[in-house]
């Protein structure tokens, strides 16, 4: 056999155990319900931005049509303006094994980081230091940075293996009687890592300490269980693999034995506990409705509440067996189609240590990237060289994914 005959016949194989992953893969009939993308052969970036839903364009219409222009400034009354609460409990309840009142929906990651660090910071009066992995999210350290340099607190860096992620171990080499709050990431954004959230967190308590916990790779690709694991706060965003697009709000969560005794820094009229008393000073309310500031980003919310119901048909725990299942394949794709070039497994091996996506490691990735793109097989490259492959479960195929490394081993080739 000639080596063209061996490559045929791996790419046979590989399309062969692909096709035979989505007879058998019971959430293969929700992908229908994602908006074609035409010219597209393989979108692997799910965990960067994740497809809009085929019915987003008519519930957008409907809005216009109707709350916005029908309504009008009744809406307020009639449902937006519980609309922030409403969809925060939905949010927990589905994905964050969050109860009712934690968990509300307002302005961006940033912000709402920003938010909950100031307050989880001034909730340990006396305790002057803020911990965060150094390879976190830039967000996550930018945010971290100015709230110290306001508040004349000091950041802890806490080393992280880049591929294994933030371990108990290096949690407890940087806490001391100074650590106000610890700020993590559940799972890494390069490496997918998954980080032990219940130990972590009752060893951050056990040093008299607040953890806040950034969901953003997390939230409707790994099950969370925010209230089991004591957690004090979290935050993430909505566009990944909640689908709610571009500048979609983020949400914050606050356990249920803080509401009324946190206090945010940008107190604005929403948050107020009489919203229309107009006073001449403010009162914080005294539930969660203290973390939104300003008018609720209601047009946001749209399109993250049909993903939401998708992931109720689906369920969470199916979701996750799905991503492990793409996850594994596309390790065992590349390591076949990809061994002449060797790439790095930058991601930990064991599937229950690892997040949505897959990240590998290759010199050539940077190019090969750019060529991917015009050719319509869409991953994310990540500097110096890891090309990070978004898994997204409900809209994925095994068939995708096959094309994709495909297309990977194609441009390498280039």
């Amino acid at each position: 056999m000639s080596a063209d005959e061996m490559g045929a016949a791996v790419d046979a194989t590989l399309r062969e155990q692909a096709a035979a992953l989505d007879a058998a893969d019971a959430l293969a009939p929700l992908r229908e319900e994602f908006q074609p993308a035409p010219g597209v052969i393989a979108y692997l970036d799910g965990n960067s931005l994740g497809r809009p839903l085929r019915d987003t364009g008519a519930r957008l219409a409907d809005f216009v049509a109707d709350d916005w222009g029908t309504r009008l400034i009744r809406s307020w009354d009639e449902q937006w303006m519980q609309r922030p609460i409403e969809l925060g409990d939905r949010i927990g309840a589905l994905t964050l094994g969050a109860a009712a009142g934690q968990t509300v929906v307002a302005d961006s990651t940033t912000v709402m980081l920003y938010k909950l660090v100031r307050a989880g910071l001034a909730a340990r009066p006396g305790r002057d230091e803020i911990a965060v992995e150094s390879t976190n999210f830039p967000t996550d350290r930018f945010v971290i940075e100015g709230v110290a340099a306001e508040r004349g607190a000091t950041v802890r860096w806490i080393d992280a293996d880049p591929i294994d992620g933030v371990t108990a171990d290096a949690v407890a080499a940087v806490l001391s009687e100074r650590t106000a709050l610890v700020v993590l990431s559940h799972v890494d954004f390069r490496s997918a890592a998954i980080a032990d959230m219940a130990g972590i967190t009752e060893l951050v308590h056990a040093a008299g300490a607040l953890v806040l916990w950034d969901l953003c790779h997390s939230v409707g690709a790994v099950p969370v269980e925010l209230d089991a694991c004591g957690v004090d706060l979290a935050v993430g965003c909505t566009y990944k693999y909640l689908n709610g697009g571009p500048g979609a709000p983020a949400f914050g969560y606050v356990a249920q034995r803080h509401l009324g005794v946190l206090r945010q820094p940008i107190q604005g009229w929403m948050g107020a506990a009489d919203v229309f008393a107009m006073g001449p000073s403010y009162a914080p309310a005294g539930d969660i409705r203290q973390f939104i500031s300003g008018t609720p980003p209601i047009v946001g919310m749209i399109a993250m509440a049909g993903m939401l119901d998708l992931i109720e048909r689906a369920g969470m725990a199916s979701i996750r067996a799905k991503s492990v299942r793409l996850g594994e394949f596309v390790i065992d794709a590349a390591e076949r189609v990809l061994a002449p070039w060797s790439p790095a497994m930058l991601s930990p091996r064991d599937p229950q240590r690892r997040g949505g996506h897959v990240t590998f490691g290759h010199p050539g990735f940077r190019a090969a990237t750019a060529a991917l793109w015009e050719r319509g097989v869409i991953p994310d490259f990540r500097p110096p060289q890891g090309l990070r492959l978004g898994l997204s479960p409900l809209s994925t195929s095994f068939a995708e994914v096959a094309e994709g490394v495909l297309a990977i081993r194609d441009a390498l080739q280039d």
